[in-house]
């Protein structure tokens, strides 16, 4: 019988960390030859040492990367991976939290469905603390409204079959990585006849928000560093037409400090030689194709709509509601809600640090209105928030200045 051919080979095609891949290997990359085992060797300050230096060694002029990811950007601010760049590279924290960016009226609408009687809302625990209008799903659960944090939304879905007289809602809020296990829950129940649950869905997509901001006159983004997880669901197919429209390099990233200082070596490569290209740093993750089986429950379950985006305003297909065969499951349209709108506060900016035009520090409210206790808005109490990060890491930042005081 004959032996299969193996996927890569030459022991040399590895990447820095030591892993194979597909990416043909770069002189200008210096790849190590070491081996990655453990999560704590992602943090090794000597390899931290190496990539900063090779950085410095090959920037020569000002760069502006922005991170996609709220985990990313967490990792950035706690570990200070920015201080470890040159001055001139700036990285701009994006609207990568699909808490931040879950609209106002979203979360009003989750409240009101949660203060009815004869209502389990379920949702995973990120969204408790978000502020709506006027309160949180927190505190409707503290005047005794049914609302339970859930692990998955087939624990939901479960919950609707051992409680038949109640209505069930999950609250489905995420990028295309949670997005499968939401159109799961769905097609199970459909499968199983449950009348008595829903979802109040507000789930985005990365790539038509990537476009959004490059496409807007107040954008000064030179490269990306893409969001690895939702890459290991979606691929990176969708970045290749991006890149090439708006000659931007986009590196798709893993969320550790060495992944992190990777990527922005290779995007700083791609900027100093003039290419934009579209590659792959999180090779232990993330394929071209990503996870087709994934893809294809997604694409049964959901249709491309667009979407509101807290703070930044609703842009073009880039959410995903349920399809026609699916609209019963659509807690929207069960409780009579879809046309309810309401406008963002004024005084929270929010809207500006998803767009990377401000750092949260630069907010007047940072700190002092807005607090994770008090948070005027998501960025503040989501655990993958840029206010989050600051305030928990960089509370004493001036910000004239930009440094820790």
């Amino acid at each position: 019988m004959e032996r299969p051919a193996r996927r890569h080979k030459a022991a040399d095609n590895l990447n820095r960390w030591g892993e194979a891949t597909d990416e043909p290997a770069r002189e200008d990359a210096r790849p190590t030859k070491r081996k990655m085992k453990y999560l704590d060797e992602y943090r090794d300050a000597e390899p931290a040492r190496q990539l900063a230096q090779e950085i410095h060694r090959v920037t020569t002029g000002p760069w502006n990367i922005m991170e996609v990811c709220g985990g990313q950007t967490h990792a950035i601010v706690k570990f200070g991976i920015d201080e470890l760049l040159p001055k001139f590279i700036t990285l701009i924290h994006g609207p990568g939290c699909p808490v931040c960016v879950t609209p106002l009226e979203m979360i009003d609408k989750a409240l009101e469905i949660a203060a009815r009687p004869g209502i389990i809302f379920t949702s995973f625990g990120d969204m408790l603390r978000v502020p709506g209008s006027t309160t949180d799903l927190l505190s409707v659960k503290a005047s005794g409204g049914d609302v339970r944090i859930v692990y998955s939304p087939l624990d939901a879905m479960k919950l609707a079959q051992e409680n038949p007289n109640k209505e069930v809602v999950f609250f489905g809020v995420g990028f295309e990585t949670t997005a499968p296990a939401t159109a799961m829950a769905i097609y199970q129940a459909a499968h199983r006849g449950l009348k008595n649950f829903s979802m109040l869905i507000s789930h985005v997509l990365v790539p038509p928000a990537m476009e959004a901001l490059l496409s807007s006159p107040n954008c000064n983004v030179q490269g990306f560093l893409a969001a690895g997880h939702v890459c290991t669901v979606m691929g990176y197919e969708e970045y290749f037409p991006i890149a090439a429209k708006y000659h931007v390099p986009i590196v798709v990233t893993g969320f550790e400090p060495l992944d992190i200082l990777q990527g922005v070596l290779m995007v700083v490569q791609q900027l100093e030689s003039g290419r934009a290209e579209v590659e792959n740093q999180y090779v232990r993750s993330v394929c071209r194709e990503g996870n087709q089986p994934a893809q294809e429950l997604i694409h049964k379950v959901f249709k491309v709509v667009p979407r509101k985006w807290r703070g930044v305003g609703e842009i073009p297909q880039s959410g995903l509601g349920l399809n026609d065969a699916y609209a019963a499951f659509d807690a929207e349209k069960k409780f009579g809600l879809a046309d309810r709108h309401v406008d963002e506060p004024a005084e929270c900016l929010s809207g500006l640090v998803l767009q990377g035009q401000i750092k949260p520090h630069e907010c007047p409210m940072f700190g002092t209105r807005c607090t994770p206790e008090h948070p005027l808005g998501a960025t503040m109490v989501s655990s993958e928030g840029a206010c989050a990060a600051y305030y928990l890491y960089r509370r004493h930042m001036p910000a004239e200045t930009g440094k820790t005081a």
